[in-house]
């Protein structure tokens, strides 16, 4: 039986200015850095002979684990937000105009000013260092999830 959703991945071209994004502007904090540089990680993700550090942030019960492969290195992908697979990491705040004006005035890109979606639930989409989208997301009343 699965009991939740533990952990996404991320894989990053910079791993210090991602930890500067996720860790100095978004508030998530460190708990672990790994640095794999055996055959462990390559037996995992079928990627022989790769090495890569990881490190995990937290925020509230999840993590967010970024991935700096040195090798292979990884290549930029473009997509959009149609394209299969997963497209954005969601965070829940409580004040989302407060957080899109703070993040703004730091040079962070957003798609458009937060917009209302349904009564009470408003978001707004950013990105974040290598171009992967993010949301924030505020809830003004009960809402199921």
């Amino acid at each position: 039986m699965f009991h939740c959703i533990e952990h996404t991945a991320l894989s990053v071209s910079d791993l210090e200015r991602s930890l500067a994004f996720y860790r100095d502007l978004i508030g998530m904090r460190v708990v672990m850095e790994v640095d794999f540089s055996d055959h462990v990680l390559g037996t995992v993700n079928g990627l022989t002979g790769c090495q890569a550090k990881v490190v995990h942030l937290k925020l509230g019960e999840t993590v967010l684990e970024l991935f700096q492969y040195r090798e292979p290195v990884g290549r930029p992908l473009e997509r959009r937000q149609c394209d299969l697979g997963f497209i954005h990491i969601g965070f829940r705040v409580s004040d989302l105009r407060q957080h899109y004006a703070d993040l703004k005035a730091k040079g962070v890109h957003f798609f458009s000013e937060p917009i209302q979606v349904r009564p009470g639930t408003f978001i707004v989409y950013f990105q974040g260092p290598d171009g992967e989208v993010c949301e924030m997301r505020q809830v003004q009343q009960q809402e199921a999830t």
